[in-house]
């Protein structure tokens, strides 16, 4: 699969409406949950209700195209804001919207980008990179003295951008088969095996993400640079898989994260590049779902948000203390995907 440049712009403009979105999210869980014993209840119930209904809505999407998700999402999410921090008896009611608005958002972001890409990686890819610098930017508003009104304004400027993609994927979002060619998967093996081994590597991605070793990182300047590795790992994952192949970036990314991310925990310089290529099979697993599901992009994309939510649950009950344990999993994971990879990727993806 070559670079390609066509509509590519659709993937900045969704950069923009999910880095947006996530700054609110995490700007009101930021505010609210602070460091008490119960923020994990509300990270966890924040990660089902966001995660888990993007693959309803992506269904409904692709069967329901006129349905203005992104719209809908950047509105809830400018909505929740003032019913939380005016509305202190609502604090629930205002994070399922919010969490509504963050599905909506993101399922409109991957339908616009997968559906006018022609089949490269890049376009999603670079939408998706968005959300780890929303995530970093909201949690450090979160600790300023900033109103949420601005944030509630600055939520509803997604929507001019949400309309000018709209325009730019016109045509392909209108054409027969706009995913058609999307051809990273193993044609040999049936669906359902390879939507299950993609989702188990979306899954461990979740979980290794959250246990990562990363004892080095104790200031702000460091947690935005570990967010930026995250975003930019993601972004040139599927730009690289563009110009060099997904196979091919999908298994080096993969296998030489691995001493990266094992022996990093006191070097950051270390960590940083591991996590950058640990990030980068984000869109290559997005382009395997696509390639079985060419008519269902938008629940392609719910499948591996639900992928996420089923590695990173596990966390929020238990996880391995020690160095030598997150080294064994980590190593563990990493091969097991290795062998997922080669079992899913078609050899002519590259």
């Amino acid at each position: 699969m070559s670079f390609s440049k066509r509509n590519i712009s659709v993937g900045f403009l969704y950069f923009y409406v999910h880095f947006i979105t996530e700054v609110v999210c995490f700007f009101m869980l930021g505010r609210y949950i602070g460091t008490g014993p119960e923020v994990w209840v509300w990270l966890l119930a924040y990660d089902m209700l966001a995660f888990v209904p993007q693959a309803i809505i992506g269904f409904v999407s692709d069967r329901f195209r006129k349905i203005p998700f992104g719209i809908i999402g950047s509105v809830l999410l400018a909505v929740s804001l003032p019913l939380f921090f005016r509305f202190t008896a609502s604090p629930y009611v205002a994070l399922v919207i919010l969490c509504l608005g963050n599905a909506c958002t993101h399922v409109a972001g991957a339908e616009a980008t997968l559906r006018s890409s022609g089949g490269s990686l890049s376009h999603s890819a670079i939408f998706v990179s968005g959300g780890s610098f929303g995530v970093i930017t909201g949690k450090i508003l979160a600790d300023m003295a900033v109103p949420f009104w601005i944030l509630s304004v600055f939520a509803l400027t997604a929507i001019p951008f949400v309309m000018l993609a709209k325009v730019i994927s016109a045509e392909a979002a209108h054409s027969g088969s706009p995913c058609k060619n999307f051809k990273y998967a193993k044609t040999t093996l049936p669906a359902a095996v390879i939507i299950l081994l993609a989702v188990f590597i979306v899954a461990v991605r979740g979980y290794m993400g959250y246990g990562i070793p990363t004892s080095w990182n104790k200031t702000l300047a460091q947690t935005v640079l570990l967010y930026a590795a995250m975003g930019f790992g993601k972004a040139f994952g599927g730009i690289f898989s563009d110009i060099f192949g997904a196979r091919r970036m999908a298994f080096v990314s993969t296998a030489a994260a691995l001493p990266f991310l094992m022996f990093g925990d006191n070097y950051i310089a270390v960590s940083l590049i591991g996590v950058f290529l640990f990030s980068m099979t984000m869109s290559i697993t997005l382009g395997i779902l696509v390639s079985v599901l060419p008519g269902s992009p938008g629940l392609a994309f719910g499948l591996t948000t639900i992928g996420l939510f089923l590695g990173s649950a596990p966390v929020f009950f238990f996880r391995f203390t020690t160095v030598f344990a997150n080294c064994v999993i980590i190593a563990a994971f990493t091969l097991m995907c290795v062998g997922c990879i080669f079992a899913v990727m078609r050899r002519d993806s590259a």
